[in-house]
């Protein structure tokens, strides 16, 4: 195949330059129109045309994962950066760690995906309003917050009212603190596992539990699975599937059998 047919051939199908001759992996107009297709098949090209910035923005225009690919000198290169960032803020994962430092792009990052907090410097994850515009978009981001801002009882309140999974990311201080545990129960049951023990004998939070998750009984403690009104009110929300974790001495009660058939 000469290089026109190629060329014609990269427009249709740009993965072909997977495979194709080393001298068209360096021509450029070859591989501007594959990542003008396909920015990710700037992985197949030479590593001349990864140092190119015109080749490297056009990728990442198409495809911001393309930055990966890109040489490093051009992973310093904000215009670069913002363009993929802007697509799918983890991106920043494949920054120079000088744009991991500038909060312009931190911040473009975070509000396009708030899990981009993982890969941020190190200072910004000491940043109380930079963790609290995360975790108020995506509790899980708590999880990359520094140590420090998971004992903060207002940023662990905004993640775990809308998802109690993320007491899990919490200071352990603060899974004993009864106001964020029940918080945390009732957006999701299944934090009861993460719950301090000293807080697993308080009824309130079990019943919150069982009500969001009826299989958080698992981890409710022993003396519940033999209480009726809790374990009623977790068949109630899951049916036989809570029945499991219920002490033995309740799986045959008339009232609770009744209520795992209407499930």
């Amino acid at each position: 195949m000469n290089r026109d047919e190629f060329l014609k051939a990269v427009k249709e199908d740009p993965y072909q330059i997977e495979n194709a001759d080393a001298s068209f992996k360096k021509d450029k107009e070859i591989v501007l129109a594959a990542v003008n297709q396909n920015g990710s098949v700037l992985e197949y090209a030479d590593a001349s045309l990864k140092k190119d910035k015109e080749i490297v923005l056009a990728a990442v225009k198409n495809a911001g994962n393309a930055i990966e690919f890109a040489d490093k000198s051009l992973k310093k290169n904000k215009e670069i950066v913002m363009t993929a960032i802007e697509e799918m803020g983890y991106y920043i994962e494949h920054a120079d760690a000088s744009l991991k430092k500038d909060k312009e792009i931190v911040l473009a990052a975070i509000k396009s995906d708030a899990n981009a907090l993982e890969y941020v410097d190190a200072s910004f994850k000491k940043d109380k309003k930079i963790v609290l515009m995360a975790v108020s978009s995506k509790s899980s981001a708590l999880e990359f917050a520094d140590n420090s801002l998971k004992k903060d009882k207002e940023i662990v309140m905004i993640a775990v009212k809308q998802n109690g999974y993320s007491l899990k990311y919490a200071d352990n201080s603060l899974k004993k603190d009864r106001e964020v545990v029940l918080e945390a129960v009732k957006t999701n049951g299944n934090s009861l596992d993460d719950v301090d023990q000293s807080l697993k004998k308080d009824k309130e939070i079990t019943l919150n539990a069982v009500k969001s998750e009826g299989r958080s009984l698992e981890y409710a403690d022993a003396s519940f699975k033999k209480d009726k009104e809790i374990v009623l009110a977790a068949v109630n929300q899951a049916g036989v599937d809570a029945i499991e974790f219920a002490d033995k001495s309740l799986k045959k009660d008339k009232d609770i059998v009744k209520a795992s058939k209407k499930k």
